[in-house]
C-alpha cells in the first residue's frame, strides 16, 4: 500500500447526511448539503475509511493512490 489515499465522493449519489463530516471532520464537509473531501490525497487515517463505511449511500470512494485498490467501504 502507497503512502498515500484517494478520496472521492460521488456527489450524485450523495444524501447529505452528513455522517462522514461527523466522523472525519477533519477530512470532509457539507458543501451545498453534499458531502466534500477537504483534500484528495491524504495520509492514511481511519477515520476516512471509517467515514465511507459509515456512508448510508455508499457515496465515498476510497483507494490506494499508487495502485487503485479500495481501501474502502469494504
Amino acid at each position: 500500500m502507497s503512502g498515500q489515499w484517494r478520496v472521492s465522493v460521488d456527489r450524485d449519489r450523495c444524501i447529505g447526511s452528513g455522517l462522514c463530516a461527523g466522523t472525519a471532520p477533519e477530512h470532509f464537509q457539507l458543501v451545498d448539503k453534499k458531502s466534500t473531501p477537504l483534500r484528495e490525497l491524504v495520509e492514511p487515517d481511519e477515520a476516512v475509511s471509517d467515514a465511507a463505511d459509515c456512508c448510508p449511500v455508499e457515496a465515498i470512494l476510497v483507494t490506494d493512490a499508487a495502485t487503485g485498490d479500495t481501501v474502502a467501504p469494504g
